[in-house]
């Protein structure tokens, strides 16, 4: 005891110690701190600050689970972060502080909280951005959306959307696009695959709204990323020629189909890239070149240079590209391009020679001339050339080609030189004289030379003949024969008299060098004579002035002058003979001026002779002197009277006169000799407009169609009057069709006038529209008579063949053809028609279609005709024809024209050919499956009504396909196998859209009480025309359901109500029991009847092979289907039960009122007996109530069952449940009590039958009937229940009670 006396004493002592060292502790501000996530490694975050009362050095420490984060200076207490922070990984977490003075060491959480920095950039959340778009997107809709993520929070992670760049970097793609603030790219501006770009490569920025970061305002942005953009080309745009300018050269030689250049177009929508074809659509010369599909320009025809000399030797091509497709508006895609080709010269020309000089010469070939003439002086010097020689040398191929030599020939050829001697192309070619010796006219006055163009290249010549004249000159004097001529004239002679011809001079230069001319020397006489220059002759020049009685002898010096001024004289002697020398006289001049047709001449001619008066050489006589036109006018030869003898026709006058008839009148005297004088008498026939225009035919013209701008023809007229005024003359055109033409007038010489007959530059003539023009062309005078004249013109066009052909309609009739190899060979014939003359038409299969009953069924019928090229329509596969594969067969035809002129449709449209096939009687009827199980139950089925149906269908058509019904066999069989033929059934037929159906009815009425099958054999039968019919049979099984089936089912509503449910109650009974539900009966019950319920109804359950549910059956499936039970008890099902006489007859009525009053003595003993037995079993009964209910109160009502009761019965379950405790009786200890069955369920029922239906607590009590006893206590079990309290069951689903006072365990 002394040790714990110490240890008392002790204990004191070791408390104060322990006492006296406090621990230190943290500040109430050392539980939370804020760092931002950006403060650097290294740096101080926080102090660890402790106190000690008893001022011990204390000691600071960090541990836990993120103490790495931090490094603490254990003596001071300074935290500084020795890893990163990062809001957006942790944005929090805890660490254990501590403190520790040496003895004690004090512990705290602390909360690290991290404040979030602007250190992230934005993230798109995808790498990949690509799309797509067409060309013709709206502007404003959505190209692209990209999307990125910044894990900052606040205005730092509110993400901003940039377009940096945009490539290509053009001033149209710059604002070409735009971003929202949701990351939606918008397009800004039009697009254009092909003027634009294809494609566009965004270069995108995101960047946040701002933050902190490092105690600074920062704005952190993405790292850029681009979207691709790809624009989808839309055929929008025209092809287009690769090149701006086509040009080529062909030798004028090349052979045919020579190609010659290639174009080449495309489509401008490169994205597309369409076939471009190729066509030639104008040229300067037509027919001369074409062009393949693939772009290549051909030698269509040949060609010549020559021709195109004016047109700069180039021929012009209009190519017109076409795209294949047509464009996004419905159109053809073209472009035209002008392309030049230039037609090179081959040496397929001589030089030739022309009769012209340059510039002027046209060179055409019928002008190329061989014989030229020239003049040269005799002695003339050298390199003088030829005089009027116009000669030009032409080759009128190009460069070497046309380089030609030129060199004389021929026996003079010594004498003369050609100039130049060489020259190309054309040259105006000179002759020269070489040698001057050998130009002597006197040795010959003709030189001939030969003048010789020889190509350079090809050796080819030309020779042309030039015949030189030489020209004398005067190197000689002219000589007279005698010096001295002595000559005689009569007095008075005439002037002009000759006095000699005999007198000549001669010169050895001859007459080629100017003739001699002969002259008077001024002397005697010089006056009255004078000589014939040329000839010599010697005549009086003034006769008057000879008279012999004053001078008889005149002396006159000839001389004789060459061309040359060569002169010599000799004397003339003249002396005067005396004679009649006074010529008559004529007094005026006379000129009349007539009209023709009506005008008349009358003039007098006046004259007088200075003669001896009355005697003949003074007596005058007149006369005409005969001309062309004197036989027209008499001359009265006394009176000088000149008249005319009929009418003046100015058109009968040469038009070279102009309309004036000269006529010289003879006045003569009668002397020796007779001396006249002449006079001319001038008579101007005036014109009038007496005559029509006239043609001289009538005119044919041909003129190709389709060609606009044609010259067609020329007419002339000829309007025979002489004047301008009256001959000019006008030409119309009319006639059917007469505004195509136009007619050009033009005037020429001497009365006629041409018409040009051309088409209308905008009228292409259609062969096929009018193949003639019959017009009248009028020829009119402008003058106020309005003469004209007509001819007719008749303009045949010529045909082209440029339309295609079309298919007869008539031909392409429909027709039949029976299948199953009833028909071969041809079966009709296709005829094409072509307006076109010189069409060659072929007719060819486009396409087969094959359908039946309006639906296409593929290539079935593709190999069972065949066209040929004349349009005849063979049968190919007679045998395959199926009139059950395909119905009608459709062929679809075209002609086309194997002479269609290129560049115009040879295809005519497609035309379809109808070939129904015609069904022949080869298909038997055959029945449709059918799984439907046929049921007769016998009360419910009456004469006439359908037991049963079958359905058949015949492939063949028409009457091959009717089908007729037919019964072949019926007999019932029993259940022992034993069978009997009946003729209880007839069939009748329907038919629908080809289905045909049999009905079969019952004939009489059937007996209910017997079991069994009616097997009935039907037979169908096709109807055919021709041929043996076909057959088919089925067997049918009819299963009958006797009475024994006939199940009620008791309903607590009317028959009406349960009418109007049918359908309902019948469809919850068909889910339960998966059968067909034959209803035979809705009866209402009569009112006096134990049962509660209001009316009934008899049914058959029947299965799909003919079995029939019994009452237990049906029970059970009823039972199983809790929803099906449900749904029928609220449409009023109370009970089910075997069937009962609805409506007993008078027979069983009047034995069961017998029996019973034989019964009722006997029940009235027996009454009494039960009486007292029942008064036991009553006192039984409560007492097994009142043990019910004691335990009725220990059971929690959470146990009662709620699934609903089975209907007519209190039972849930074989094993007798108790519908209220849901307990066996057994578990009640009551079964000891019950001596029988009827106890039993009596117990379980408590004359009650309760069923749950739904969650309502609804309470239904049976309602007194009237007459009925007054109600008993309740049964202490029922009060009991009653009386419960809710307690724990106001937590649960509420059920809904329906007490059915109409069932009870009996009535099963």
């Amino acid at each position: 005891m002394a040790w714990l006396w110490l240890l008392c004493a002790l204990l004191p002592a070791f408390m104060v110690s322990v006492t006296a060292n406090s621990p230190p502790s943290f500040g109430v501000n050392m539980t939370l701190v804020t760092l931002p996530e950006d403060l650097p490694v290294g740096a101080v975050a926080f102090w660890l600050v402790a106190t000690d009362s008893d001022n011990d050095h204390l000691t600071y420490g960090i541990s836990g689970p993120n103490a790495s984060y931090f490094s603490v200076n254990a003596n001071t207490g300074e935290v500084k972060l020795a890893s990163p922070l990062d809001f957006e990984t942790v944005p929090f977490f805890k660490i254990t502080i501590s403190t520790s003075d040496g003895l004690n060491i004090r512990t705290a959480e602390m909360q690290v909280i991290v404040e979030d920095r602007n250190d992230n950039i934005p993230v798109f959340l995808n790498t990949e951005f690509s799309t797509s778009i067409n060309e013709t997107l709206p502007v404003g809709s959505v190209v692209f959306s990209v999307l990125a993520e910044d894990k900052d929070t606040g205005t730092a992670g509110l993400v901003q959307y940039f377009i940096e760049k945009v490539i290509p970097s053009t001033a149209n793609s710059n604002n070409l696009f735009r971003i929202l603030e949701n990351g939606s790219i918008v397009l800004n501006d039009t697009l254009s695959y092909n003027n634009k770009s294809a494609f566009y490569q965004l270069e995108l920025k995101a960047c946040d709204s701002g933050g902190i970061l490092d105690n600074k305002p920062k704005t952190q942005c993405s790292q850029p990323v681009f979207v691709s953009i790809s624009v989808i080309d839309e055929p929008d745009l025209d092809p287009r020629f690769i090149r701006e300018f086509y040009s080529a050269s062909v030798a004028e030689d090349a052979t045919l189909g020579t190609s010659v250049l290639t174009v080449e177009a495309v489509d401008s929508d490169k994205g597309i890239n369409d076939i471009v074809t190729y066509s030639v659509s104008n040229s300067t010369r037509p027919g001369w070149f074409d062009i393949r599909e693939d772009g290549v320009i051909f030698v269509n025809g040949s060609l010549d240079r020559e021709q195109l000399l004016l047109e700069n030797e180039e021929v012009q091509i209009q190519v017109t590209a076409t795209e294949k497709n047509l464009n996004i508006y419905g159109q053809e895609a073209k472009a035209s391009m002008w392309v030049t080709i230039r037609v090179t010269d081959v040496n397929d020309h001589k030089p030739e020679f022309y009769n012209c000089s340059l510039p002027g010469c046209s060179f055409s070939p019928q002008e190329a001339q061989v014989n030229f003439i020239g003049y040269v002086d005799e002695h003339a010097s050298a390199r003088i050339s030829i005089d009027g020689l116009t000669m030009v040398a032409y080759d009128p191929d190009q460069g070497d080609n046309g380089t030609f030599l030129l060199s004389l020939n021929g026996q003079d050829a010594e004498a003369f030189n050609v100039s130049p001697e060489r020259a190309a192309g054309s040259v105006s070619v000179q002759v020269v004289v070489r040698n001057s010796e050998m130009v002597d006219y006197e040795k010959e006055t003709v030189m001939v030379v030969e003048v010789v163009a020889t190509d350079s290249v090809s050796n080819n010549y030309s020779v042309a003949t030039v015949t030189i004249h030489l020209r004398n000159i005067n190197d000689h004097r002219p000589v007279f024969s005698q010096s001295l001529y002595e000559l005689t004239v009569p007095e008075h002679c005439p002037t002009g008299y000759l006095v000699t011809d005999k007198i000549q001079a001669t010169d050895l230069d001859g007459d080629e060098w100017g003739p001699i001319t002969y002259s008077l020397l001024p002397g005697n006489g010089a006056d009255l004579f004078e000589v014939e220059p040329n000839s010599g002759n010697l005549t009086v020049k003034n006769g008057t002035l000879l008279d012999r009685e004053k001078q008889a002898v005149y002396y006159l010096t000839l001389q004789a002058t060459d061309g040359g001024n060569q002169s010599t004289t000799t004397a003339l002697e003249i002396t005067l003979l005396d004679i009649n020398d006074n010529p008559p006289v004529v007094r005026g001049s006379y000129n009349v001026f007539v009209p023709e047709e009506n005008g008349n001449v009358s003039v007098t001619i006046q004259a007088y002779d200075d003669d001896q008066p009355d005697t003949n050489n003074s007596l005058l006589v007149f006369s005409l002197l005969p001309g062309p036109y004197s036989s027209n006018f008499s001359l009265d030869p006394n009176t000088g009277l000149l008249r005319n003898l009929g009418p003046l026709d100015r058109e009968a006058i040469d038009p070279a006169l102009e309309g004036r008839i000269v006529l010289t009148v003879i006045v003569a005297d009668c002397g020796e000799p007779s001396l006249s004088t002449n006079v001319n008498v001038t008579i101007t026939v005036e014109d009038i407009n007496d005559n029509l225009p006239v043609f001289n035919q009538s005119y044919e013209f041909s003129v190709w169609e389709r060609v606009p701008g044609a010259w067609v023809g020329t007419v002339k007229a000829w309007d025979a009057d002489q004047t301008a005024a009256n001959n000019r003359i006008s030409f119309s055109l009319s006639g059917t069709g007469a505004n195509n033409f136009i007619l050009q007038g033009n005037v020429l010489e001497q009365g006629w006038a041409e018409g040009s007959l051309w088409l209308l530059p905008d009228v292409r003539l259609d062969y096929e529209t009018q193949k003639f023009f019959h017009l009248t062309v009028s020829a009119e005078n402008p003058g106020p008579q309005g003469l004209d004249s007509t001819a007719n013109v008749t303009v045949t066009v010529m045909d082209v063949n440029d339309e295609p052909p079309t298919l007869d309609a008539a031909s392409l009739q429909a027709i039949s053809v029976t299948e199953n190899g009833s028909e071969h060979g041809q079966v009709t014939r296709v005829i094409a028609q072509d307006v076109d003359t010189a069409a060659l038409l072929r007719i060819e299969l486009v396409d087969v279609i094959c359908t039946k009953a309006g639906v296409d069924v593929g290539s079935v019928c593709h190999g069972w005709f065949s066209v040929d090229g004349n349009g005849s329509v063979y049968i190919n596969q007679s045998e395959a024809i199926d009139y059950e594969a395909c119905h009608l067969v459709t062929l679809v035809v075209r002609a086309y024209d194997l002479n269609t002129d290129p560049g115009f449709d040879a295809y005519s449209s497609n035309g379809s050919l109808l070939i129904n096939i015609k069904d022949k009687n080869d298909n038997a009827p055959y029945f449709l499956p059918n799984n439907q199980t046929f049921v007769i139950i016998p009360e419910l089925v009456l004469p006439n009504q359908q037991v049963a149906s079958v359905q058949a269908r015949d492939e063949d058509s028409e009457d091959n396909g009717i089908i007729m019904f037919s019964i072949l066999k019926a007999e019932f069989v029993r259940k022992d196998g034993t069978s009997n033929p009946v003729q209880v059934f007839r069939i009748t037929r329907s038919v629908e859209a080809g289905l045909f159906t049999g009905s079969i009815e019952l004939v009489t009425n059937l007996d209910s009480t017997i079991q069994g099958t009616y097997q009935v054999t039907v037979q169908a039968q096709d109807q055919p025309t021709l041929g043996p019919a076909l057959e088919t049979q089925t067997t049918l099984n009819l299963f009958t359901v006797d009475q024994s089936y006939r199940v009620r089912l008791q309903f607590s509503t009317s028959k009406e109500d349960v009418g109007a449910n049918m359908e309902e109650i019948k469809e919850a009974l068909i889910q339960a029991t998966r059968t067909s539900v034959y209803v035979v009966t809705i009866q209402n019950i009569d009112s006096t009847a134990r049962a509660r319920a209001s009316s009934y109804m008899d049914a058959y359950f029947v299965f799909s092979n003919g079995t029939a549910l019994t009452l237990t059956e049906l029970n059970m499936m009823i039972r199983k289907d809790q929803d099906a039970l449900r749904q029928l008890l609220q449409l009023g099902l109370v009970v089910v039960s075997s069937q009962e006489s609805q409506e007993p007859d008078q027979q069983k009525l009047l034995t069961s009122v017998i029996i019973g009053l034989v019964v009722s003595l006997v029940l009235v003993l027996v009454i009494l007996i039960t009486a007292l037995v029942c008064l036991r079993k009553s006192y039984h009964r409560k007492l097994r109530a009142m043990k019910a209910g004691k335990e009725a109160r220990k059971t929690p009502i959470e146990t009662t069952a709620p699934t609903a009761a089975i209907p007519g019965t209190n039972m849930y379950n074989t094993d007798r449940a108790n519908p209220v405790l849901d307990l066996p009786t057994k578990d009640l200890g009551l079964e000891c009590h019950s001596s029988s069955d009827l106890d039993y369920d009596s117990l379980n029922s408590l004359d009650e039958n309760s069923v749950d239906l739904d969650m309502d607590s609804k309470e239904f009590k049976r309602k007194d009937l009237p007459g009925d006893p007054p109600e008993p206590d309740p049964e202490p079990l029922t009060a009991v229940l009653s009386g419960r309290s809710a307690g724990a069951s106001e937590q649960q689903k509420k059920n809904l009670s329906f007490t059915n006072p109409g069932l009870d365990t009996t009535d099963l």
